[in-house]
């Protein structure tokens, strides 16, 4: 599939995925959406990727849906029918992943813009970022998973106020109440987040992968259904050819040399 609206460069296991719409700070549309899941969906089949750096073209990360997409009227007016078929999917493909997505927010965030930033398993923001759950301001309720990450993230409270005040709130305030992992300076967001993303990209990538998946199925478990599922992850793991690596370099007192195996 040959993209427009995304544009994906890969290099040594790192995927770069950019949002490419800057003329409408990458507010999605139908036909990126469609070019998104598509994109997903190959970079979790493809085993020579190892890690995702998620960022946007221009001044924008993403400024939510693309409200004036010509394709939009075609649910019928039927928000729901185009949250199952377009935006729903890419948010379960990120979260199932099972290698690390890190999110370079370098501008706006905002509806399923911010979504997409809290879907992904790192991020660093620019110091001018911003971050929005603009849906009340429209007369609709967050989605593409945001009430779900919201209270997991900063606390019910002020998930519940971010929702319903919809206010834009600075990135700082995004990294003091634990929506993104940290704030640098604008000049410095890529090459922070690509060298976070390189350090995945080059690390024990099914250790990773199960990393993500245990944190995800925590909330839902029992003590025990975890115990057991950090069980048999072990097991898994403790096979796998990278921990054989990782225990030589430790007893070498060297850099470990990871093959993602």
């Amino acid at each position: 599939m040959t993209y427009d609206k995304i544009a994906v460069a890969c290099d040594a296991g790192l995927a770069t995925l950019t949002l490419n719409a800057p003329d409408k700070l990458n507010a999605v549309s139908r036909k990126m959406i469609g070019e998104l899941k598509d994109c997903w969906e190959k970079l979790a089949a493809d085993t020579s990727v190892r890690a995702v750096l998620l960022t946007g073209a221009g001044r924008g990360f993403c400024a939510g849906a693309d409200l004036s997409d010509p394709d939009r009227g075609k649910e019928g007016g039927d928000s729901g029918t185009a949250l199952d078929k377009f935006f729903n999917p890419v948010i379960r493909l990120m979260r199932a992943m099972p290698k690390p997505i890190v999110a370079a927010v370098n501008g706006p965030a905002a509806g399923v813009g911010m979504s997409f930033a809290m879907a992904s398993d790192v991020a660093i923001a620019a110091k001018s970022a911003t971050f929005l759950q603009a849906f009340a301001r429209i007369g609709l309720l967050p989605d593409g998973g945001s009430t779900w990450f919201l209270p997991r993230l900063v606390g019910e409270q002020r998930a519940r106020a971010l929702a319903m005040l919809a206010p834009q709130i600075t990135a700082q305030q995004a990294k003091e109440w634990g929506l993104i992992w940290d704030v640098v300076e604008d000049g410095d967001l890529m090459k922070t987040a690509g060298e976070l993303a390189r350090r995945l990209a080059d690390g024990p990538t099914q250790a990773l992968g199960r990393i993500k998946e245990a944190i995800g199925r925590a909330a839902a478990n029992t003590l025990d259904q975890q115990l057991d599922l950090e069980r048999d992850s072990q097991r898994l793991l403790g096979r796998s050819e990278d921990f054989r690596e990782g225990v030589a370099a430790f007893l070498a007192k060297r850099k470990p040399a990871f093959k993602g195996q």
